[in-house]
This record gives structure tokens, C-alpha cells and sequence, in this order.
């Protein structure tokens, strides 16, 4: 064994899901958060083949068990973020490269957002 022990998923987690565009169409990516933060990525391809849909699969369950073992977020938005397909598209004001782009993305939305949180709820 690698000496890490292993991740105990409880049954009822909170998350949040984003639907962003990109060139695939829609890309619906939901960030679910236990106790130790983000813990889950599940990543749907709206209108798409199976191909892309697979690869989505594949990436939100690999991500996942990364934080599951306490890699950091901010190691997967610097390996996504900037990854581009042949079909970028403008959404929401913000140029989204790929699908792999928008995943990075929503980590860093959610990150910021779980820092924020963490900051004001903390008492002097």
C-alpha cells in the first residue's frame, strides 16, 4: 500500500452544480464539499457522443480521487486551465477554451468561493 488510508465517502454530501458553455455545447460540472472541502467532481456533457462523454467521466473521477487525498484544487486549475479545443466560445463574459478550461474554471470559482466563506465566518 502506498500508506495513505482509504477515503471513507460519507452517504449525503452538499455540492453545487454550474452549467457553462463551451465548444462541446454544455457542460454541466457539480462540486460536491464534505467536512475536508471539495471532495467530488461529476462532469456531464449535455448533446454530446459517447466518446466525450467517457472522457468527462474519466476526468471528474480522476479529479475526485485526487482530493479525496488532499491534493489541492489549485493542482488541477494549473494543469486544466489554459487547455484548448478547436471550438473556444465567449460565455458569460469570459473566453471558455475547452471543457477541460471550464472544469478549471468552476474549481477556481468554487476555491475563491470556499476561501471567502472561510474568511468571514472566522471570528476575530
Amino acid at each position: 500500500t502506498n500508506g495513505m488510508s482509504e477515503y471513507k465517502r460519507p452517504k449525503i454530501l452538499q455540492g453545487t452544480t454550474r452549467k457553462i458553455k463551451c465548444g462541446c455545447g454544455n457542460v454541466y460540472i457539480t462540486v460536491n464539499r464534505g467536512k475536508e472541502g471539495i471532495t467530488e467532481l461529476f462532469i456531464t456533457l449535455g448533446h454530446t457522443g459517447q466518446c466525450g462523454a467517457s472522457q468527462m467521466e474519466a476526468i471528474g473521477r480522476c479529479v475526485s480521487i485526487g482530493l479525496q487525498y488532499d491534493i489541492s484544487p489549485d493542482v488541477y486549475v494549473k494543469q486544466l486551465k489554459g487547455i484548448r479545443c478547436p471550438c473556444p466560445i465567449m460565455g458569460d463574459g469570459d473566453e471558455v477554451l475547452s471543457c477541460s478550461d471550464a472544469i478549471a474554471k468552476v474549481l477556481e470559482q468554487e476555491t475563491q468561493n470556499e476561501k471567502l466563506t472561510s474568511n468571514t465566518t472566522r471570528k476575530p
